[in-house]
């Protein structure tokens, strides 16, 4: 009996820093400019999409430029070429989809879905590591917080180190990653805390 109480303990809390994960994202994409930092707009958007399907075809994927690919990062002559034109010209990492999806990105209910389900699972995880933390609110939120930079570490600076992305654009993800986990995880140790009780 003590244990499915334990369970439910978590469960609650997970719920509701899932909430709590989902309305900050929201917050910090629609109100705040957290989630376009470092993005721009092309200077001639229908140029840039026309040269696009013109060079780099109908297999969707990332692509780099310019690019080098494993083989050729063995073969001294290519590495050096490669270097070289890296050092003279521009740089892109393009996640290019070649084919019309005919779904409009206004039409958002898929993934807003999408999202609210990974939100609970990320505030359930959240709200388990938290119970196994021996503390109170401000050490459970202090692990919580920790947590965000950690995940903000592991996934956004590679980012930004290997793949060139700017630097405000680092800054706007850590910054809706740690505040996301701080909120969620007082949230979650608030509650963790009050029903054992």
């Amino acid at each position: 009996m003590v244990g499915r109480g334990i369970e439910m303990r978590v469960l609650i809390a997970g719920i509701l820093a899932g909430i709590i994960f989902f309305i900050w994202g929201a917050v910090a994409h629609m109100a705040l400019p957290l989630g376009e930092m470092g993005t721009r707009a092309p200077q001639d958007e229908d140029a840039v999409l026309a040269a696009m399907t013109t060079a780099l075809g109908s297999e969707g994927g990332i692509y780099f430029l310019p690019y080098i690919d494993s083989a050729g990062m063995k073969d001294a002559a290519k590495t050096a070429a490669f270097a070289a034109k890296s050092a003279a010209n521009p740089y892109a990492y393009v996640v290019w989809q070649p084919q019309p999806t005919g779904k409009s990105p206004m039409d958002m209910g898929p993934q807003l879905t999408k999202q609210a389900i990974t939100d609970l699972l990320l505030g359930v995880l959240l709200a388990w590591v938290l119970s196994l933390v021996a503390g109170g609110l401000g050490q459970r939120t202090g692990v919580a917080a920790v947590t965000g930079i950690l995940v903000s570490l592991a996934s956004h600076v590679p980012y930004w180190n290997w793949y060139r992305y700017p630097s405000d654009w680092l800054t706007g993800q850590a910054v809706e990653v740690v505040v996301g986990f701080t909120l969620a995880g007082a949230v979650a140790a608030w509650w963790l805390g009050r029903s054992r009780a």
